[in-house]
């Protein structure tokens, strides 16, 4: 895969995200029970919560370290996804947006002045860039879509 087709991937699993909540409420986007107890709104927050950890992880792999385990860090990716939601609880849903826009503008900066080599194959590069953005943007838009079609809306 090239780098433009990955970008391309990553772009359109993005847009495919925030159409899944495109014209919701205020109130709709924080109704809790999306996923699990998470609103729309902590959904996404959890989502840049991912992309700021591929922004510091990226360079580390990119470097051909190995980055720390989360269970080292946090006790684990659950402890990890429970600190990180906690620390967005007290932003508004308009700064959890402009969060999400802006980081995922650096995300996409910072691919673009990669080198092409690391998408050639299957690199812990390219792995990481998966697991952290295009495959996670999928899975939290298709429990938004699911909860939406569950409520009619």
């Amino acid at each position: 895969m090239k780098k433009e087709e990955l970008l391309e991937k990553l772009n359109a699993a993005w847009d495919a995200f925030q159409e899944a909540y495109a014209g919701l409420s205020e109130a709709g986007l924080l109704e809790p029970g999306v996923t699990g107890d998470w609103s729309i709104k902590e959904i996404i927050a959890h989502v840049t919560a991912w992309e700021e950890e591929a922004l510091k992880m990226l360079p580390l792999i990119q470097k051909g370290q190995r980055p720390p385990r989360y269970k080292d860090l946090y006790g684990g990716i659950d402890a990890f996804n429970a600190q990180k939601a906690a620390a967005s609880q007290s932003l508004s849903l308009s700064q959890v947006l402009q969060q999400a826009q802006e980081t995922h503008q650096r995300l996409v900066d910072y691919i673009q002045q990669v080198p092409d080599e690391l998408f050639t194959r299957d690199t812990p590069f390219r792995r990481r860039l998966r697991l952290d953005t295009y495959s996670h943007y999928q899975e939290h838009t298709s429990a938004i879509r699911k909860w939406r079609e569950r409520r009619g809306l």
